[in-house]
């Protein structure tokens, strides 16, 4: 396994308070794109979740059937302190890749811009297997070429196609437009189901 992946490179980031990645509250775009869902009682997957902004707004918004997914037992902590009505069997501490489940929607918010590149693929078969008929994957990637050798990894909208595209039939990928101003126009908004 890739190094940046190991639960103790994540856990000493969070002790560290080295994760410039978190901006300390749920990002814009995916706040309302959840405050456009009507049906509350969908399930939801946020892997990758580090502090959970975008899970606790989920709860606070009354989507109960929400599960948090990250290696790192310090992140996942500073969230269940933060929210301590969540329902702790809905808090995974483990590797996505060895996760079950089945989900409407899985939001992704930094997850996929950790992973090492050579595991992007990987990533858009395991989301495709974990979500429902019908099911989506929602959230924002990177446009630009960030770090090539640490997190975060960047990327370009032709690659990300080249994953996506031949395992969802619907792909839908536009530039931000209300990213938080540091990501203002490098961010990609992206719906794939």
């Amino acid at each position: 396994m890739p190094e940046p992946l190991k639960a103790s490179f994540w856990n000493t980031k969070y002790l560290t308070n080295d994760f410039g990645w978190d901006i300390g509250y749920p990002s814009p775009p995916i706040t309302e794109y959840i405050d456009q869902l009507q049906d509350k009682s969908i399930s939801i997957l946020i892997p990758g979740c580090g502090n959970g902004y975008e899970a606790e707004y989920l709860w606070k918004s009354g989507f109960k059937n929400v599960h948090v997914l990250d290696y790192s037992e310090i992140a996942l902590e500073n969230f269940r302190l933060r929210v301590p009505e969540f329902p702790i069997e809905q808090i995974h501490i483990e590797d996505f890749f060895t996760h079950t489940g089945q989900y409407s929607i899985i939001f992704e918010q930094t997850f996929f811009c950790a992973l090492e590149p050579s595991l992007r693929l990987a990533y858009a078969i395991k989301v495709k297997n974990l979500l429902k008929p019908g099911g989506k994957l929602v959230g924002l990637l990177f446009n630009e070429a960030l770090h090539a050798d640490r997190p975060p990894y960047g990327g370009s909208s032709l690659e990300y196609l080249g994953y996506f595209q031949p395992h969802f039939n619907n792909v839908y990928m536009k530039n931000c437009f209300n990213s938080i101003q540091p990501r203002m126009g490098r961010e990609l908004f992206v719906i794939f189901s």
